[in-house]
């Protein structure tokens, strides 16, 4: 079986939905399915001034029909609300092919932190967009619940996993700041809510791990903090491994992976009861969830790594990929489109 999945978060990026979608097609391929990605790479893009450092696609009519019949998939997802999304999404209207979607990202809050642009204009456009789709995969049952409120239908459910060979708590990085240390790691922009992180008066050291457009005003604004910029790989899981507690101040993802990859550091997690954490830590002798973030960060410093350690194993990128797998096939049309030429796909 072979699935398309056409997003606009893609390598060079580092964020969640990158992580995602790259470890859901290493996980797929184990399973018997190859899956493709139709990315923004080779289209012309146009420099985003609010958000540095990302562009956005424009992609054409003609070259999105080509790169869907070069991939001959037998299934669409698509992945992102961007201007590959849109333009997937019209392709497949027009030919009546049936589609999956996901919803990964808060765009309706991202926009109006930048923007004075309300929600729910934001929320009216996107119910449009999944609305034509199969059905829209969420990672966690708060949200299936808030979007449900919102007029979304048709929800599935599609839960996320972590690399426990990758994250692991074995071979922390070996830093040189005063205990405790106190780490957050994401894209360093204001959605992220980070000041709400780095104004807290904590014992120790606080450290973020990550770059973005908030990095240096953030730096000025707050010198006793560590900023350390980006940090992939073996790398970062080192980094993760050796703070005592992994710090999530975000109050608009939908779920956070990096919580699961901080846990399979065996490093215990302080957030906001909010989508995401509510449903990752939940009641779990895992991490410490609180109004109060300081509160919260205290708390989970007496937390047992071990138990985040032997909490993540249970959360593999296969069962993710099973579930994705199984949405797909349950809606997919069934249509085949072209012969099958490679497009580009994900190594191992």
């Amino acid at each position: 079986m072979r699935i398309l999945i056409a997003t606009d978060a893609w390598h060079p990026q580092v964020n969640g939905v990158v992580r995602t979608l790259t470890s859901l097609a290493r996980s797929a391929r184990s399973l018997g399915v190859e899956i493709q990605f139709l990315t923004p790479e080779g289209f012309p893009s146009l420099a985003l001034p609010t958000y540095p450092g990302l562009r956005l696609a424009l992609p054409n009519r003609g070259e999105i029909a080509r790169r869907i019949q070069q991939a001959s998939p037998d299934a669409i997802h698509i992945a992102t609300e961007g201007p590959i999304g849109w333009a997937v999404r019209a392709w497949c209207r027009r030919l009546s092919v049936a589609f999956t979607t996901s919803y990964t990202t808060r765009f309706p809050e991202y926009v109006s932190a930048r923007a004075p642009i309300p929600a729910a204009w934001s929320y009216a456009v996107l119910r449009r967009f999944h609305a034509a789709g199969s059905a829209i995969m969420v990672a966690t049952p708060s949200l299936r619940s808030e979007l449900a409120t919102r007029g979304f239908a048709s929800i599935r459910s599609w839960g996320r996993g972590v690399d426990t060979d990758l994250f692991t708590p074995e071979g922390p990085a070996k830093l040189d700041f005063p205990r405790p240390m106190f780490m957050s790691v994401g894209r360093v922009a204001v959605e992220k809510n980070l000041e709400a992180f780095l104004s807290l008066d904590l014992p120790g050291t606080k450290v973020v791990i990550g770059d973005g457009p908030a990095r240096a005003g953030l730096g000025r604004k707050y010198p006793g903090a560590v900023f350390l910029g980006e940090k992939t790989g073996k790398e970062l899981a080192a980094h993760v491994a050796a703070a005592d507690v992994f710090v999530f101040p975000s109050l608009t993802d939908t779920f956070g992976v990096v919580q699961l990859e901080a846990l399979a550091c065996g490093t215990p997690v302080a957030a906001f009861p909010v989508t995401g954490p509510l449903d990752v830590i939940a009641d779990h002798p895992i991490g410490a969830l609180d109004r109060d973030l300081r509160a919260a960060c205290l708390r989970a410093l007496d937390i047992s790594r071990d138990a985040c350690r032997e909490f993540a194993l249970a959360h593999s990128w296969e069962n993710s990929a099973r579930q994705f797998i199984s949405n797909v096939t349950a809606l997919r049309s069934g249509r085949v489109l072209a012969p099958a030429t490679h497009m580009q796909t994900v190594q191992p």
